[in-house]
């Protein structure tokens, strides 16, 4: 024999592991993957806290996605206790996941699905202080239950007649099927109204007859002396009531679990039963041996005054003839008199000893500790204080023990030591003992004095809500009227049930708490423990018969009771299929919890559902994330009026609404690479998910409310049993609400047995029921998951709908809420736009008299028949919108009254739902990058532009103007739609009226075939998806199949772009791509503006919308701050030489322009165009292929060598040509010589706003420092270039930041070039090596080299203010001027008068820290930059200034006109307003810096986790922006600006030069 230990049996996450590891079957499906997005702090966010998933019928996969270089992936672990690994289930048991570290691609963790349960999961990682480990904030999964059940057989023929029983009619067949949630019909029964055992067998026959799937027990154990289920005596026994014969609970378990199985596989009913862990029965013989189970004065002292209180109720009530008072209660003053003189009785208990401190004992303990010289006080100096602050110090320093405590008698004290260094330290003159104790006694007097207002309050509370109670049960019309008051009837119930079983037994211990509840209570706060003082204050609505159970903080508090419970739970979950959790809200959480996990241990597939009365969904969800319900119980009775019920069920039957589009539109296929590292790739549908609402269990009526002749009418149980069948989720009733009963039956009470009606006359609205049941099951099973409620006047109307067929069945339910009423009402005819009809059934109850059945033996229904109707022929009409079926309501259908039809749309085209499928990739994958623009992007004006005013951007019917013609401006509501199913949404509204918006994108794209051949094939697409949209979708579904054809077109276009992209964007992750459109979106072709003078080319645009077209789209200094990030780290190396070459060729007094004006009239103001041009072409040259081609491409001049100005159709215009290289060697040549002249057209024609002298551009060289000076106090050169517009202010032609001098990110610019042109000289790549210039009056050939030592030798001196004044003697400064140290100037040799400016802290220093660092010192680099960091950081971009400075004004409005000189006419454009475009040379500075001499130095990961940090705020916005862009200004701390562009070319573009940077960073 072999001796090794038996195998462990295999878990259900052991299989779902093998099923992963094993190699793939033919034929086997794609697995399912759910999608989770986590926020950038690894938790979910609110919609998304809660998750529900499918049951593993087969092991799916559950993706956890997380953006790169989120907080949350800094050595982030993501944590769970589902066994991904195989193994048992431990609710402290967590398996890891490190998350990966790639900052450039999407991190992404596939965990293995394969059993049910609660499971919580959080990411747990580094934060910002050294050794810091943080715990994101925690998400729940709730994996359905796998329920198998028998199939059974339809309740319809094939011609859509009912088959009864004897027909074959839901008959019961020998196979399993899976059952999901939604297909419950639960049936509750009460146990000891169906007499033993052996009589059960007719019940589950009448139950399956019915259609029900489940049945719910209350509790079958044995009951406590007031016979209630609830109310437990004994949870290992069964209630012998259900027996014969009397055996051990062995024998009573198996006989249990034998006719349940017959339940199971005779009638296809599943079991569900009560469990009830909050109380037992009073009389529990368990408790006289374990009293520390309850709550009891003894193990909870602050009871005792509520148990001394209770006690003295009894008596009072045993004393009421002796005192002549009332013992029955007849009158509101019988009530008054009652309770008057039960407080008077109640202040002989002096009960607020339990509250105050004993005023003499006080003086006593402190003259013991003054006689022992035992003072102890360490506290503040308290002499000179009155009594009054003397008792307020004393009562916030927690120095006053006991405080609330009520443990006992004058249990609140202060310790004599502290008390007498307390007086002492008060009164210093005081020596005597007597007098010091005096002086106390007058300070505790003063703290006594709320502790009086706390007892008399609690009083008046206690006596208050005893009034209420007595007056309900002894007088109230609604209440039970209880009679007599004796002892054994108190004057109202007794709090506590006394386990007096021997005379000596300590009524302190053997007294327990009763349970209860409270009205409006916090579920989370137990009421039997402090704070809550709701036994003290009788505000527990006691039931008498239950003790409270006392579970303490975790089974170490109380091991026996813990034990016993959970032997109790763990035999339930072997023998039943599902929990409802009784109480559920009042369960201590952790209780409930570790219940239902040792149940589940037993059970994996064990189904709970609940009933929560928290008050709030957000509180249901605490309950419900933590526990794994399944359903919580929702009821159709709750509703008052039909229009609240057709909100209860849209809310939680609906389903989905009709033509939905998530599923359609959200999936996507991809492989699944092996979740365990080893296995095969399979194939995947990845879905994702949005977040999860409880699933309901809907009740038309639970077992213990009022029935619907009390509630409403008798007739509402017809039409209410209907439209709950309809519902999408599990459903639940009672056989008191079939067979009419017309009260609540009282649980208690209750001795009669059930009359077993079957589908008799005598059996209600059974007969229907089993109609709406059978045909529920067929929607359930067959996934008809769409919905449509209606409601109008009384009707609701009802159509429940298959998403793929369109069949579909129509409810028309006339509901009952007022008694007598037999009107037909008001409905108008229900029309189905080309869908068929057909009656199934129409009924409703003529109860034929409202006499409460009398029957002392069984229970009876109210005595009425279901009435069948005639048939209701549907009639086929037609209108102006097509064919229609139009449901007429007959003229008799009283309330109550209900119809059913089988729906069928006509001409529906059975591969619409497909319609995305086919030919998208095939449309789409021709289209270059400017076609895509006219495809996907466009704004109103560049539409406008590009077709001649024909089309511009399409205005939705109460939702405005799109912000694109593209698909983007689509995309922009239809994510949202898609999203939330919200076909309530003005575009969905638009789309069911008409067919404007297919027609628009059509034609729009057909309209310019000319311009853009391209994009035919996708026009023809478009054509055809719409058409057969516009031939076989009814108006409802046509959002769903636009949604789908715009959805798809998106997807195949943007995936057409981001192929054409480099490695660093196809590979990347959305944000990076999302950035990368933008390159798509501002780079197109429009009429008015162009790279050539004689025809239209794509050009880029500044920004969107104001810079769309004509002379203001395309600016040089624009174009080449956003043309490394658009286009170089793109791959779009062909527009953007483009680019370069037409920027060149415009190339004139040194310069290029600043605005283009399509090469035919542009303007050369800008001193900083041509520096951004050269490091556009240095990096062009390192990083295209064959880049350094680029440098001896010709290029045909515009301008005459001589600088005329010449109109672009001269003759002299383009007559010679330069390379490139020589255009580069032109403007570092022409800046050596000095650059002087006055603008062409200088005056109003060319600039309305400039003054005269600020027409003169005056640029040189200052050769003792290598810097290049330039500007004057009239003009701005560089991209700070507002200039003043207002006559009122006198700021009109007065720049608002001149920056005359030498601009720092100019010099770093020209820094860069030298050093790159040295470079290229010295390996022979240049022809040319330096410049020639005039120094000091003799003329000097300056090498590249010798230029860019002369800067650097230069640079630190110049611009760097140290951080210590004692060091200014090293460098050029002012100190009577300087603002801020520790930074770099923005500008070195401010105009006269103006030198101040020199100092003013701006974002500018981080540009040319990124294009050439070698400039700086890196620690003072790393410093200017932290605080820059601190100081400018904006969330969306740089402030413009320095908040410190004087000049500061951070709101930017343009239309603004005031006297204020600082702001008329956004005057303050570049002082405040935080730009975007600065904070991407920001975190490029800051990367190279901080990695070198920062944090990151050792570990890069600390500086790429802080600045992507600082990215979210991006992030968020361009995914969510109707521009799908990042704006070019925001006011403020991120305020939106109105006046700024939405989406600013430049703005992502540096942020893509940093990510690029992050990316290569990763290569290497």
């Amino acid at each position: 024999m072999s001796s090794s230990s038996p195998l462990t049996p295999k878990t259900p996450a052991d299989e779902g592991k093998e099923f992963f590891l094993r190699e793939r079957h033919e034929g086997e499906q794609p697995i399912r993957v759910y999608e989770l997005r986590l926020d950038p702090d690894g938790g979910p966010n609110k919609d998304r806290s809660y998750i529900r998933l499918p049951p593993a019928y087969v092991p799916y996969i559950l993706r956890v996605s997380l953006d790169a270089g989120m907080p949350a992936s800094k050595n982030g672990v993501f944590k769970t206790n589902f066994p991904l690994d195989g193994g048992a289930f431990g609710r402290d048991k967590f398996c890891e996941r490190k998350l990966p570290t790639n900052f450039s691609k999407p991190i992404q963790v596939d965990l293995p699905i394969s059993h049910a349960g609660a499971f919580v999961y959080w990411i747990e990682y580094d934060g910002d202080k050294p050794g810091e480990r943080i715990k994101g904030r925690e998400g729940y999964i709730n994996i359905d239950p796998i329920l198998r059940i028998k199939a059974r057989s339809s309740v319809l023929s094939s011609d859509l007649r009912l088959l009864l029983p004897s027909e074959g009619g839901l008959a019961v067949s020998p196979e399993y099927i899976n059952l999901p949630l939604g297909g419950l019909v639960i049936l509750t029964v009460v146990s000891k109204w169906m007499g033993p055992i052996s009589q059960w067998r007719q019940h589950f026959s009448e139950a399956s007859e019915r259609g029900y799937t489940m049945l719910h027990w209350t509790p079958l154990q044995e009951r406590g002396e007031s016979d209630s289920p609830y109310s437990i005596r004994d949870q290992t026994r069964y209630d012998p009531s259900m027996y014969d014969e009397k055996k051990d609970s062995d024998w009573e378990k198996a006989k249990l679990e034998e006719i349940l199985n017959v339940a199971k596989e005779e009638f296809g009913l599943l079991n569900l039963t009560d469990v009830v862990l909050n109380h037992t029965a009073n009389d529990s013989k368990w408790l006289v041996d374990h009293p520390e189970a309850g709550y009891s004065p003894a193990n909870t002292p602050h009871l005792t005054p509520a148990f001394e209180l209770d006690c003295a109720m009894v008596a009072f009530s045993a004393e009421l003839s002796s005192k002549g008072l009332p013992t029955r209660v007849t009158s509101e003053n019988d009530v008054e008199v009652l309770v008057d003189a039960f407080h008077g009785h109640i202040k002989l208990l002096n009960l607020w000893q339990y509250y105050v401190l004993d005023v003499q004992g006080e003086k006593n303990s402190v003259k013991a500790a003054l006689s022992s010289k035992t003072v102890l006080w360490e506290g503040p100096k308290l002499s000179g204080k009155s009594v009054v602050a003397l008792a307020d110090i004393l009562r916030s320093s927690g120095l006053v023990k006991g405080l609330g405590k009520l443990a006992s008698r004058f249990g609140v004290h202060v310790d004599g030591g502290v008390a007498a260094g307390f007086i002492k330290s008060a009164f210093i003159d005081l020596e005597d003992p007597n007098t010091l104790a005096e002086a106390w006694g007058r300070v505790v007097d003063v703290l006594n004095v709320p502790l009086y207002a706390e007892w008399d309050e609690d009083t008046k509370i206690a006596l208050g809500n005893m009034k209420n109670r007595l007056r309900y049960t002894r007088l109230d019309e609604g209440g039970p009227k209880l009679g007599e008051i004796t002892k054994y009837s108190p004057l109202v119930e007794s709090y506590f049930t006394r386990l007096l079983h021997q005379p000596d037994a300590d009524p302190m211990k053997y007294s327990l708490a009763n349970n209860g509840w409270i009205w409006n209570a916090d579920p989370l706060q137990n009421f039997a423990l402090l704070p809550s003082r709701a036994y003290l204050r009788r505000e527990v609505i006691v039931w008498g018969d239950c003790v409270k159970l006392r579970y303490g903080s975790g089974p170490s508090d109380n091991p026996w009771l813990w034990s016993y419970m959970t032997s109790y739970v763990t035999s339930l979950a072997h023998t039943f299929d599902g929990f409802r959790i009784d109480n559920c809200h009042s369960t201590p959480l952790h209780v409930g919890v570790a219940m239902l996990d040792a149940a589940r241990v037993v059970n994996p597939n064990l189904y709970v559902c609940a009933e929560l009365f928290t008050g709030n969904e957000e509180m249901d969800l605490v309950f419900v994330r933590r526990l794994g319900v399944n359903s919580l119980v929702r009821e159709a009775g709750n509703a008052w009026d039909p229009k609240e019920f057709s909100r209860i069920l849209y809310r939680h039957g609906l389903g989905k609404p009709l033509g939905s589009m998530d599923s359609a539109c959200l999936t996507s296929m991809e492989e699944l690479s092996p979740p365990f590292g080893k296995g095969p790739i399979r194939p995947c549908i990845v879905s994702p998910l949005n977040g999860s609402v409880p699933h309901a269990l809907m009740y038309d009526l639970t077992h213990d409310n009022e029935s619907y002749l009390d509630k409403r009418s008798a007739e509402d149980a017809l039409s209410t049993a209907a439209l709950v069948a309809f519902s999408h989720c599990a459903i639940g009733s009672v056989k008191g609400f079939d067979d009419l009963y017309p009260k609540l039956l009282n649980l208690v009470c209750e001795r009669r047995k059930y009359k077993v009606t079957g589908l008799g006359e005598d059996s209600g609205i059974a007969k229907a029921k089993r109609a709406l049941n059978g045909i529920r099951r067929e929607m359930i099973l067959g996934g008809y998951e769409e919905g449509h409620v209606h409601q109008e006047n009384d009707y609701i109307v009802f159509h429940r709908v298959h998403p793929h067929t369109q069949k579909g069945y129509l409810l028309v339910a006339h509901t009952a809420f007022s008694k007598g009423s037999k009107d037909r009402g008001h409905i108008t005819p229900i029309k189905l736009r080309r869908t068929r009809a057909k009656f199934i059934l129409g009924a409703y109850i003529d109860i034929l008299s409202s006499e409460i059945p009398q029957d002392l033996d069984t229970l009876q229904g109210l005595p009425g028949n279901l009435v069948g109707m005639a048939e209701v022929v549907v009639p086929q009409g037609l209108d102006g919108e097509g064919p229609f079926s139009e449901i007429i309501v007959p003229d008799h259908f009283p309330p109550g009254s209900i119809m059913l039809f089988e729906t069928q749309l006509q001409q529906l085209d059975a591969t619409l739902d497909n319609v995305r499928a086919t030919g998208a990739q095939e449309a789409f994958a021709d289209l270059n990058l400017v076609d895509l623009n006219v495809i996907m992007f466009r704004a109103d004006g560049e539409e406008r532009d590009a077709t001649k005013g024909e089309i511009g951007v399409y205005d939705v019917p109460g939702c405005g103007k799109l912000t694109y013609c593209g698909l983007e401006g689509w995309m922009h509501h239809l994510r949202l739609i898609i999203r939330n199913n919200d076909l309530g949404h003005p575009l969905c509204a638009h789309l069911r009226d008409g067919i404007w918006a297919l027609d628009y994108i059509h034609s729009r794209l057909t309209r310019q075939l000319v311009t853009f051949p391209n994009i035919s094939k996708v026009a023809e697409w478009f054509q055809e998806k719409f058409d057969r949209i516009k031939a076989h979708a009814p108006p409802f579904l046509r959002p769903k199949y636009f949604a789908i054809v715009i959805s798809e077109a998106y997807k195949a276009s943007r995936r057409a772009a981001i192929e054409q992209c480099s490695t660093f964007i196809s590979t990347g992750h959305d944000f990076t791509q999302d950035l990368a459109m933008c390159s798509i979106q501002m780079h197109g072709v429009v009429l008015s503006a162009s790279l050539d003078p004689g025809k239209p080319t794509p050009s880029l645009a500044a920004g969107l919308p104001h810079f769309a077209a004509g002379w203001a789209r395309c600016w040089g200094r624009d174009v080449f701050i956003s043309l490394r990030g658009l286009f170089l780290t793109t791959g779009n190396f062909k527009d953007a030489k483009k680019h370069i070459l037409a920027f060149a060729s415009t190339l004139k007094h040194g310069l290029i322009p600043n605005l283009l004006d399509s090469v035919r009239s542009p303007r050369y103001n800008s001193r900083d165009s041509p520096w951004w041009m050269l490091q556009n072409i240095q990096d062009y040259v390192v990083d295209a292929p064959d880049g350094l081609s680029l440098l001896s491409e010709p290029v045909r001049r515009r301008f005459p060598k001589n600088d005329m100005w010449i109109s672009w159709d001269d003759p002299r215009a383009y007559a010679y040509t330069s390379t490139v290289a020589e255009i580069v060697q032109e403007i570092l040549q022409r800046h050596a010589n000095g650059i002087s002249f006055r603008e062409y057209n200088a005056g109003p024609n060319l600039d309305m706003q400039m003054n005269d002298e600020g027409f003169n551009i005056h640029i040189r060289v200052d050769w003792t420092t290598g810097f290049i000076f330039g500007g004057n106090q009239h003009n701005c050169g560089t991209w700070m270039d507002k200039m003043g517009e207002s006559q009122k202010a006198g700021t009109k032609g007065v720049p608002g930041t001149p920056r005359d001098g030498a601009p720092i990110e100019i010099t770093g610019l020209l820094k860069s070039t030298l050093r790159w042109l040295d470079k290229l000289s010295q390996a022979g790549n240049f022809p040319f090596k330096g410049v020639n210039a005039d120094i000091n009056g003799k003329e000097k050939f300056v090498t590249y080299k010798e230029w860019n030592d002369l800067i650097q030798s230069s640079f630190e001196k110049c611009y760097y203010v140290p951080l210590e004044s004692i060091e200014d003697v090293k460098y050029s400064i002012n100190p009577s001027i300087v603002n801020r140290r520790g930074i770099y100037k923005d500008v070195y040799g401010s105009g006269s008068g103006r030198e101040w400016s020199d100092y003013q802290f701006r974002a500018n220093f981080p540009i040319a820290m990124a294009v050439a660092p070698e400039l700086f010192d890196q620690q003072h680099a790393l410093h200017a930059l932290q605080l820059a960091d601190k100081i400018l950081r904006s969330p969306l971009g740089m402030k413009t200034l320095d908040p410190n400075d004087l000049q500061y004004r951070p709101y930017y409005d343009n239309s603004s006109d005031s006297t204020d000189a600082a702001t008329a006419k956004g005057l303050n454009y570049h002082n405040g307003p935080e730009w975007a475009w600065p904070l991407g040379y920001f975190l490029r500075a800051y990367l190279y810096f901080d990695t070198r001499v920062g944090s990151g130095k050792e570990d890069n990961t600390q500086t790429l986790h802080h600045l992507h940090k600082i990215l979210l705020p991006a992030r968020r916005y361009i995914q969510n922006d109707p521009w799908a862009g990042i704006p070019e200004l925001t006011n403020k701390d991120g305020q939106h600006c109105p006046h700024s562009c939405n989406t600013q070319a430049w703005s992502a573009s540096t942020l893509l030069d940093f990510l690029e940077d992050v990316h290569k960073m990763g290569l290497t």
